[in-house]
Parts: structure tokens; sequence; C-alpha cells
């Protein structure tokens, strides 16, 4: 079955265009769900939404949203004036620039989505604007109305076609100054950093998505099973913290743990010698 476009629309550059449609590229359609049940009956139980002053349900055709000018108070706004207030949406997204792959923080980056022609006849374009890009070594910067926005969107090319992510907006995003500020500034040298930087160049690597386990969803599938089973999970030992008594400490303590690791895999990966000629085992002769 085909997945389902969350948008269509026209990618655009000058004169060349072409039909689109994004799809979703990440999706939380496979992790572990629940629904909230009244332990005494078993059943579902279904929220309702009420009038915070009377306490009674409130019918889906009397509620709005409203944005509140002092305490209690509030302007409303209907749901036709919210929709003329938004900017119209002309299914077009523009490539406006191009900036080098990479320039742009990944702070700023919200949601993935699968760029791809919406049809057969788009393929030929399609297929131009996305080699164009990869030749370049370039991203694009468009923007469109995208559920009900005005969204920028990051354009770049991989193998098979393009991926579409939504940008955050520059006042979304908070500022580092708030989190990092209070940091006292240390003074890193000496035998400290060389251990740092051995400990890190010891555990290089690429990044690989499929390396990485849910173990949190892993840990409710194992724990629904054993309760439709009717069995107890066994406990998992807590892992004892190593005492030390300084970061220096610590650092060598990791370091000489990382050579460890290091020959164990080495011996693994070697070859077994092959025995000498002259002390092969003679075969019995019959």
């Amino acid at each position: 079955m085909a997945p389902r476009a969350n948008w269509k629309g026209y990618l655009k550059v000058g004169e060349l265009s072409c039909q689109v449609a994004l799809y979703t590229a990440a999706s939380t359609a496979d992790r572990v769900s629940f629904h909230i049940v009244n332990r005494e009956t078993g059943h579902r139980v279904h929220r309702q939404l009420v009038d915070a002053d009377t306490g009674r349900e409130v019918d889906n055709e009397d509620i709005v949203k409203g944005y509140e000018v002092a305490s209690g108070q509030y302007v409303i706004l209907e749901p036709e004036e919210i929709k003329a207030a938004v900017p119209d949406s002309d299914k077009t997204l523009a490539l406006e620039s191009f900036i080098p792959c990479g320039e742009v923080d990944t702070i700023f980056l919200d949601r993935p989505y699968y760029l791809a022609p919406a049809d057969k006849a788009a393929t030929e374009v399609y297929s131009l604007i996305r080699k164009g890009l990869e030749e370049k070594n370039v991203a694009a910067l468009a923007r469109t109305v995208l559920f009900r926005r005005l969204r920028t969107l990051l354009i770049r090319p991989t193998d098979q076609g393009l991926i579409a992510s939504t940008l955050n907006y520059d006042y979304e995003v908070r500022p580092a100054s708030e989190v990092f500020s209070d940091i006292a500034q240390f003074k890193i040298e000496g035998e400290m950093l060389d251990l740092a930087r051995h400990i890190i160049g010891t555990k290089k690597g690429k990044f690989d998505p499929t390396e990485f386990d849910d173990r949190y969803e892993t840990a409710l599938a194992d724990l629904i099973k054993a309760k439709i089973e009717g069995r107890k999970l066994a406990k998992k030992p807590k892992p004892e913290p190593k005492k030390v008594s300084n970061l220096l400490d610590a650092l060598r303590q990791s370091a000489g743990a990382d050579a460890k690791r290091s020959k164990k895999a080495s011996a693994a990966k070697k070859p077994a010698r092959k025995p000498k000629t002259g002390t092969q085992p003679q075969r019995k002769a019959g």
C-alpha cells in the first residue's frame, strides 16, 4: 500500500517546476501505545472538556480559541477569523536560495519529510533539480504554507531523492546563553586532556541508526508479553558505580578499560595459527 501524502504542490526553481508530494519521514506509529482504563471496571476512560468554573461539559461547537490578555480575561478568536488571517497557500515550494550542505545548525531542524515527484510526468524535472543540488553539494531554502502555517523548509539531496525538513523560527529557539552562561570555566590541559583525547580516539565510529535499539520500547513489549502469559519479569541487577577519587583517576581507569577492550577485540579478529608442516600429526593407514 502506497503511503499517503501529507501535502501536494509544486517544486519550482526559475522557470522549472514539477508536481511534488511530501511524505512523513519519521513516525511514532510503531511505538507501544496505551489506552486509559478504569482499574475497577477494566473499561476505557474518555476525557471530557468541561467549563473550569461551572464544571459542566462543553459541546464541541461551543469551543473556541482564546488569547489571555489578563487573568481570566480572553480575546475570543472564531475559526473563520483565524482562517482569514492565515496566509493563503499557493501550493508552491519556490527554491529561494542555495546554501552549503551542513551550514544550518541542527538545532533549527524541526521535522523531516520525503519530497518526491507526485507523478511520472514530474520525474524528469525533479531528477534534474536533485542532481543539480547534489553536484553543487548545496541545500535549498524554500517557503510555503504547510499545515496552516507559513513554514521555511531546508531541501537537500540524498541518493534516492530529496529530504525536506521544516525549520524552527529564530524566536522558537531558546538562546544557548540561558542554559550555558552559568557553567564555570576550567582550564583543561596536560595528562587530563591527553587521556580525554585518547578515550575519544579509541571510540571513533560511524553513524549507523540500525545499531541503536529503543530499550524503553523493548522493555515495555517484554512486560506486556509477560503480563499476557501470567508471569513476572526477572529483576535486572543494578550496575554498581565505580568509586573514583577524582576526575583524573576516572580518566585513567576509562583509558585502561578501553585499552583492555581493544586488545581483546584485536585478539578475537586474529585468525588461528595453522600448525607447522613438520608438527602435523601423521594419519594412520587404513
